[in-house]
């Protein structure tokens, strides 16, 4: 009988973002990886690199919203100490370019401090990813011309996906307008999770770091609250290390759409008993991480949506019992960025009213993408 496939985790207490406990850390992660030399075999010191974090827009380290300015200058220094002297960094946000939203973190003077490059995704170029879901993509030009690709993302909550974590970090690697389209292309959280494994395989990272030191619960990505995780995950397999995260939350790997996409097309491993996960103390077992690193009252959602018969199938494309985006009329301030984020042509959501009052939603034309509620600066849009 042929053995199955296994995939390793390493999981790496961090208290707090201190440059040096945490490149010290993610150092001896690479190396239980089999070195970064390893990681990164076929690279040579010329070739080009790139750092991919989660960036979204502009906001305040402490909000959980981005990848930590230390947890790149960590990765940053271990490539620049291994003499990889063409690194650059950036993401497709969801506003505005890279360095706008990097300006005022600390990001920028960590990286360049190394010899990184800090590049906007300002073009792309229609490819074919060879997907079983997606066929095409337009892809950001410095991904297409990039040797090796390191995705360095955030352990935070999804309106769509559940989590937000490894698989869907890449999703910054497709052009500007064409991240909304890809919304109203794979429209329900399945289809696009579909797409994402397809774009995870074309692009290849060779390796997946998630901050999870301080992570995000309740109305992630982006308007959710910081929570203390204390934890770097760390592994060449993105299926794994969200299934990993999944269990420290409390939340069941299958209930997460790429998780078992990503099995399915050979992405990842998301069983327990094929994950190994190794701490600084050694391997120990799932149930002994989830005992002494998880946090089971992290707030995600854990109901398992049924589909019962054909009636309720029919009444879901009515949009009838489907989770919808809703306005808290308190804290909106019109500022008029939901609209904009809204992918569909002709606008679900509108100042029908004028712009004296907040925003309002045509659930017809609603796709449940919830773009709106990912953008929203100011928390005002959750999803029930």
């Amino acid at each position: 009988m042929m053995k199955q496939k296994t995939s390793k985790v390493i999981l790496i207490p961090a208290s707090d973002y201190d440059d040096e406990e945490v490149y010290e850390k993610l150092d001896w992660a690479c190396k239980a990886l089999g070195g970064i030399e390893d990681i990164l075999k076929g690279c040579t010191g010329s070739s080009k690199i790139l750092l991919k974090p989660n960036l979204v827009r502009k906001a305040e380290v402490s909000r959980a919203v981005m990848t930590h300015p230390v947890v790149m200058g960590a990765i940053a220094r271990i490539l620049y100490e291994h003499h990889y002297e063409n690194v650059s960094a950036g993401d497709s946000c969801g506003i505005g370019m890279a360095k706008k939203v990097m300006e005022g973190t600390g990001m920028i003077e960590r990286l360049e401090k190394y010899g990184v490059k800090i590049c906007d995704f300002d073009s792309g170029t229609r490819t074919d990813i060879g997907g079983t879901r997606a066929k095409y993509m337009v892809m950001c030009d410095q991904v297409l011309k990039a040797d090796a690709v390191i995705n360095v993302c955030k352990m935070k909550t999804h309106a769509l996906e559940r989590i937000t974590g490894a698989v869907k970090n890449i999703y910054g690697t497709v052009y500007g307008l064409h991240k909304a389209k890809g919304h109203t292309q794979f429209s329900d959280a399945h289809s696009f999770a579909g797409m994402l494994v397809d774009l995870n395989r074309f692009v290849g990272p060779k390796l997946h770091i998630m901050d999870g030191i301080t992570a995000m619960e309740g109305n992630g990505p982006t308007s959710g609250d910081p929570v203390d995780m204390n934890l770097i995950l760390v592994s060449k397999d993105p299926v794994a290390l969200d299934s990993v995260y999944c269990r420290l939350i409390g939340l069941d790997p299958a209930l997460v759409p790429t998780n078992v996409a990503g099995q399915a097309a050979g992405l990842g491993v998301m069983e327990t008993s094929r994950i190994e996960v190794e701490t600084p103390e050694g391997v120990i077992s799932m149930e002994d991480a989830v005992r002494k690193y998880g946090k089971t009252d992290f707030n995600v959602d854990r109901k398992k949506h049924r589909d019962y018969a054909r009636w309720i199938k029919m009444l879901s494309i009515f949009k009838i019992f489907q989770k919808k985006p809703y306005i808290d009329t308190e804290k909106c301030i019109r500022c008029g960025i939901c609209v904009e984020s809204c992918p569909v042509e002709t606008k679900a959501i509108s100042f029908k009213n004028g712009r004296k009052h907040p925003p309002v939603y045509d659930y017809k034309k609603c796709i449940r993408c919830f773009c709106c509620q990912e953008m929203c600066p100011h928390k005002a849009i959750r999803v029930k």
